[in-house]
């Protein structure tokens, strides 16, 4: 089965991973048939609850596992080495079936180089810890095909791949496909329904896959489009809740290929949904860690996304102040650019703050 088990947004119980509710969702996942999960290092808490979920309830045959190094966090190469053996500890898997350096783009990939990183995994492959190893990517065509042409060992390729973002200038989603494609790379695709907002798109798209199949969710169409591409090892989708499992399966267990009239439904959805002018925010938080002023940045898109996107003024300024209730407000950002340095989708987030700002803390 081609759908991978996404573990970065998983359910909660406040704050804390409910693992009941995970451990279900993992039940129904091999059961369909499903094989394929994804975590990674900086991801809060997901590594442990794999553990608990997974590792110490199945086989470990019976599944693969992947996780990812992330070298921006890392302050010396040292720091960075021992992201792998504390991904062991966390697990307990005993090896990783497949093993990511994490988030690679224009404005990091020296650190990988300058921390030997390439070597290092390639010598964790030799020794068995590693069964295969490639890289998440955020960058352009460019750097993705001089990456590949240093290293054509790597085995795959991690590529953000959606409807939305396929002929998107900042993400060059479809560019990237071909670039992989053209050095014969599987690909584990990313952000298939782009944090979720292809699963609830704005009314503009929802008709228009209405019209086209009023008993298929939203998040089917875009899942099934990443899964109708060559060459895709697994689609990733960071299911959240048991009925989000249920639908993704109820689809990918038996995956049938868009046919030309659903992609032709597709390239309309397509156009639809470009002609909003929401703020193309994934909820990934990857902003926010280091914000000297604590500004919950991606609640404040959503809550804005909410105004803009479906016309909830009055629940858009709700979740504006629920998120900053112990938080930064928008108006608090000092420019710093940690968090645009940050963000893989190259967002100007403090312009959109800005604009935040200016709708909800001028009231």
């Amino acid at each position: 089965m081609k759908l991978g088990f996404g573990l970065m947004r998983l359910p909660k119980k406040g704050i804390i991973t409910d693992i009941k509710e995970t451990s279900e969702m993992v039940d129904m996942f091999l059961e369909a048939g499903g094989t394929y999960f994804d975590t990674a290092f900086i991801y809060p808490g997901s590594e442990d609850a794999t553990r608990k979920a997974l590792v110490e309830r199945y086989p470990r045959e019976s599944f693969t596992l992947a996780t990812k190094l992330n070298a921006s966090i890392a302050v010396t190469r040292k720091a960075a080495l021992s992201q792998f053996e504390t991904s062991l500890k966390r697990t307990k898997a005993g090896y990783f079936d497949y093993y990511l350096l994490h988030s690679l783009m224009e404005r990091n990939h020296g650190r990988y180089d300058k921390f030997e990183l390439w070597d290092y995994v390639k010598e964790e492959k030799e020794k068995g810890r590693i069964k295969h190893y490639g890289f998440s990517f955020h960058g352009g065509p460019e750097l993705l095909d001089e990456l590949l042409s240093a290293h054509p060992d790597v085995d795959f390729v991690q590529l953000q791949i959606n409807y939305c973002d396929w002929e998107s200038p900042k993400v060059r989603s479809r560019e990237n496909y071909e670039v992989a494609r053209k050095h014969n790379k599987q690909i584990v695709i990313m952000e298939p329904v782009k944090g979720g907002s292809l699963a609830d798109p704005p009314k503009e798209v929802k008709e228009i896959f209405d019209k086209a199949d009023p008993d298929a969710s939203y998040a089917s169409w875009a899942i099934r489009f990443a899964a109708s591409l060559d060459g895709i090892l697994s689609v990733l989708s960071g299911m959240s809740n048991i009925a989000q499992m249920r639908d993704n399966l109820s689809y990918m267990k038996d995956f049938k290929p868009l046919n030309e009239d659903e992609r032709s439904v597709i390239r309309t959805a397509q156009k639809a949904f470009n002609d909003v002018k929401s703020i193309p925010c994934t909820g990934c938080g990857y902003c926010t860690g280091g914000c000297p002023m604590n500004i919950p940045i991606p609640r404040i898109f959503a809550a804005r996304n909410e105004q803009v996107v479906f016309g909830r003024i009055d629940a858009g300024r709700d979740d504006y102040e629920a998120a900053v209730k112990e938080a930064g407000r928008a108006n608090a950002c000092i420019g710093c650019g940690q968090c645009e340095s940050a963000c893989p989708q190259h967002l100007e987030i403090i312009k959109e703050l800005k604009g935040c700002s200016e709708a909800f803390d001028n009231d």
